[in-house]
């Protein structure tokens, strides 16, 4: 289950992209995903990571487009470490995805 990250003590914080937090949320201590606004390349940035293998980041200037990756990028997420797929090919298709 996805739940807030630091207790949502890092909403409306400033992010890694030097924007404010929107939403940020873990996902079973294994992953981690942080949409921000305005920040210092983009509009939006939407930042991930699953612990111990990757880190990513995408942007976008438009929120609809902004939430609909923050949104399929959790559940690729989510499903990844429900999985037993291939580390380094899902990593691969997962940063050319997004």
């Amino acid at each position: 289950m996805w739940g807030p990250a630091d207790n949502g003590e890092t909403i409306g914080q400033i992010g890694s992209e030097c924007g404010i937090i929107l939403e940020d949320e873990v996902y079973k201590d294994s992953c981690r995903i942080t949409l921000e606004k305005d920040g210092a390349i983009a509009l939006f940035s939407i930042t991930c990571g699953v612990y111990g293998l990757m880190f990513h980041t995408t942007f976008s200037d438009d929120e609809t487009d902004a939430k609909i990756k923050y949104k399929g990028m959790k559940k690729e997420l989510e499903t990844f470490i429900q999985s037993n797929e291939n580390a380094s090919k899902w990593c691969r298709k997962f940063t050319s995805k997004w």
